[in-house]
């Protein structure tokens, strides 16, 4: 008679078969929730960096001062479609073909007069002194 008795309390308690439609809501809600977060975490900013690499690639011309992914430093001097000639140091005699995704940064030429303009200015304002 007493086990009656607490499951009859529990079906009233509990709502019987209709509570259980909320909590499958509550589960699926939760779920899109946690694929949203996974989304923009892990899948859009790699996303993202894999098309800033690209235009990277694109953007390689010969004579342009390069970063490799290992860490040496060289000039671009010739290219194919995945193949980058590459000189390194003072040596003109040490080029090597390397694939262009084992690139890591590239400097233009251009880009390289600015920043010595740029820093040339700051460093003469910093070297100035007021005169009363």
């Amino acid at each position: 008679m007493n086990t009656h008795m607490i499951l009859s309390e529990g079906a009233a308690v509990g709502g019987g078969s209709g509570g259980n439609g909320g909590s499958a809501i509550f589960i699926i809600g939760y779920v899109a929730f946690l694929l949203l977060i996974v989304y923009f975490l892990f899948i859009k900013p790699s996303k993202k960096q894999r098309k800033e690499q690209e235009e990277l690639m694109n953007s390689i011309k010969p004579g342009d001062t390069i970063m490799t992914t290992s860490g040496f430093y060289g000039t671009v001097i010739g290219m194919d479609d995945d193949t980058v000639i590459v000189e390194f140091g003072n040596n003109k005699n040490c080029r090597i073909p390397m694939h262009k995704k084992a690139i890591a940064e590239v400097e233009k030429p251009e880009e390289a007069v600015k920043e010595d303009a740029e820093e040339e200015k700051s460093s003469k304002k910093i070297g100035k002194k007021k005169e009363n």
